[in-house]
């Protein structure tokens, strides 16, 4: 249970931040004049701070149902953590109260964080069809492009497997779903955020120089 309780924050949170950043992303093309004070330090930090309390609450109801289960037969989860789905399958109690649940709370922690960030992402495009410059067109695109990526492959995986029927999908095509938004998709972020800092392009440009320096070194030695 506390697995599955830890599990749950995790991707509670990571909707509405990627809702916050959405948002921070619309301040900074919509109105890039009031981005210091509408994206302060503190405003900042409310917004991280509000989507960990959202996560830590939308938890506690999966939990509390799925506690007061009946668990027989097997214990072994055909899973490589405690997914809800997998979890379910070893109960011997009848599970369709935690459906509704997937569809009526699931729904508030998924769906409105998704339309937020669409509402975000909607004044963001009316505004670079006004920008009349490829330059300036390109530089805000790039701003976008690693969050859009990252909340394509996070909704797309997180929609097949809890909001589609169960029968659409094995066990086997669920865990393959379910390592796309556990283990690539947070290996991916540093990636992603990362490469459109500028900071960090020099960093990597001035390593590769070295790296190709240090082979010419040691050929010229060689020869």
């Amino acid at each position: 249970m506390t697995q599955l309780y830890l599990f749950l924050i995790a991707a509670s949170t990571e909707f509405w931040l990627l809702t916050a950043m959405a948002y921070d992303r619309y301040v900074a093309i919509c109105k890039p004049l009031h981005y210091p004070l509408l994206m302060s330090k503190r405003n900042c930090i409310l917004l991280a701070a509000s989507s960990w309390i959202s996560g830590i609450l939308d938890a506690i109801p999966f939990v509390d149902v799925i506690s007061h289960y009946s668990f027989c037969g097997s214990n072994e989860i055909n899973h490589f953590f405690c997914d809800p789905n997998a979890l379910l399958k070893l109960s011997c109690s009848d599970t369709q109260n935690f459906k509704i649940l997937v569809l009526s709370e699931g729904g508030f922690i998924a769906v409105i964080p998704f339309l937020f960030t669409l509402l975000s992402y909607a004044f963001i495009i009316t505004t670079l069809l006004k920008i009349t410059s490829y330059e300036g067109k390109s530089k805000a695109f790039s701003t976008c492009s690693s969050h859009l990526t990252v909340v394509v492959l996070f909704y797309g995986t997180i929609i097949c497997i809890y909001m589609s029927p169960s029968s659409m999908f094995s066990s086997e095509q669920d865990k393959m779903f379910a390592i796309l938004y556990t283990v690539l998709i947070p290996m991916l972020n540093p990636l992603i955020y990362s490469m459109r800092n500028q900071d960090v392009k020099n960093a990597m440009r001035n390593l590769m120089f070295r790296k190709q320096y240090k082979k010419k070194q040691v050929s010229n030695m060689t020869i």
